[in-house]
């Protein structure tokens, strides 16, 4: 089974305990630019499709290769950890649910993924492989919005 994923790259994600001290220190260390803060209730499903909704506060760097900085939040996969908190690499997915099944079927089972209406996951979902690396599908549909509202500084959606 061939994945069904768009190839281009889309960024990494880092989970941090404090994003404010974070993006300073990014910031005064590497040079990296940052858009704005985005805070978001993100309703989402873990594998056995019970909905949760999660406090989220992240950003992403003004510019490619893009790093996404995400607040930690106990108790939900968004958690600092005492080896990496490299969190996930993440890829456009055409055809979320195609690109999910193929992962599944890789043995690389969901942990959580974007709720909706009907079977899941939307928007977007995290897989974790055998080797420990997650995996996030980002739904393509999304991309002129999320592309937009980075170029923009602006908080994701509000472009």
């Amino acid at each position: 089974m061939r994945p069904v994923l768009d190839k281009s790259f889309f960024h990494v994600g880092v989970v941090v305990p404090r994003i404010e001290d974070a993006l300073d220190h990014l910031t005064a260390a590497l040079g990296v630019r940052f858009g704005a803060l985005t805070e978001v209730d993100t309703v989402v499903e873990d594998s056995s499709g019970r909905p949760t909704t999660v406090p989220l506060r992240m950003v992403y760097s003004a510019e490619p290769p893009y790093v996404e900085v995400i607040e930690e939040v106990a108790g939900t996969p968004w958690v600092c950890n005492p080896h990496s908190n490299l969190h996930h690499i993440g890829f456009w997915a055409e055809g979320l649910r195609a690109s999910h099944d193929h992962l599944v079927a890789s043995a690389c089972p969901l942990e959580i993924g974007g709720a909706g209406e009907g079977p899941g996951p939307h928007a977007f979902a995290y897989h974790r492989d055998p080797l420990g690396v997650r995996i996030e599908l980002v739904d393509a549909a999304m991309r002129p919005m999320i592309e937009a509202s980075i170029a923009a500084g602006a908080p994701l959606g509000q472009a």
